[in-house]
């Protein structure tokens, strides 16, 4: 990253403990604008109490985040309109239609001509034919879709997902990876994917972070990992963090 260019999201010592727990114990790092980055780690890592400090929800015990340059969750309000998020895990109101939901979302985001650019996401992925059928009657691919538009309504510079294609068969899945690499590319949005998905990792990420009872693990390109680890898929390499034989490996040298 070159000198001029200011990081997208920096974290710089980001603690946060809940009564006893360190949830997240000292993680620093800096994403360049327009990469895309995985953030891997079992369940209790401390990888969704991170995106929720980076997106302002949660408050650091110590440390800092920035998005934007704005510090967070201080300053959040100058750019959250500039942000997004998209998780399978997180229901849009079921009542509602399709094109309600989005409205509802483009208004938060005070997105302009929000009709036209419901149509174009509409066209986009696919959504014409149940755009007026209420939510919680689609599938889980079609929530899906409608998560992602959700989440690109405002052509957000900076986007946040978490298992963005959970419990989607492989076809499906595959068009929504190919949709976000497309999306990166043309807009310059910078990505953060939390996932435990290592293939999807492999294919969209040029950065991996992997954490650990809230401490980042390993830090480096697929590549590299792969190298270091002397293994062939990041699965490996996820499975000789997740169980230490990364560790006693190094120890046995």
């Amino acid at each position: 990253m070159s000198q001029a260019a200011e990081p997208a999201i920096a974290v710089d010592q980001l603690v946060k403990v809940y009564k006893t727990t360190r949830a997240v114990d000292g993680i620093s790092f800096a994403l360049e604008p327009g990469s895309i980055t995985g953030l891997l780690g079992g369940n209790g890592a401390g990888k969704t109490t991170t995106i929720a400090m980076i997106m302002g929800l949660v408050t650091p015990t110590a440390g800092t985040v920035k998005v934007l340059g704005a510090e967070m969750p201080r300053l959040r309000y100058h750019v959250l309109h500039k942000m997004n998020f998209e998780s399978p895990y997180v229901d849009m109101p079921h009542r509602l239609t399709v094109r309600q939901n989005l409205k509802v979302f483009g208004r938060l985001y005070a997105v302009e001509d929000l009709d036209g650019r419901i149509a174009a996401l509409a066209r986009e992925f696919d959504l014409s034919e149940f755009l007026d059928r209420p939510t919680g009657k689609l599938s889980a691919g079609q929530k899906t879709r409608v998560a992602l538009a959700k989440a690109l309504i405002n052509s957000p510079r900076v986007l946040l997902l978490d298992e963005p294609t959970a419990s989607l068969d492989p076809d499906t899945a595959d068009w929504v990876r190919a949709h976000l690499e497309r999306f990166r590319k043309e807009r310059g949005a910078t990505v953060l994917l939390a996932s435990h998905n290592m293939a999807e990792v492999e294919r969209l990420c040029e950065r991996v972070i992997i954490m650990k009872r809230g401490r980042i693990e390993d830090d480096d390109t697929p590549r590299r990992l792969l190298i270091r680890y002397g293994r062939e898929t990041l699965e490996e390499v996820f499975l000789d963090v997740a169980r230490g034989r990364g560790e006693a490996r190094e120890a046995a040298q």
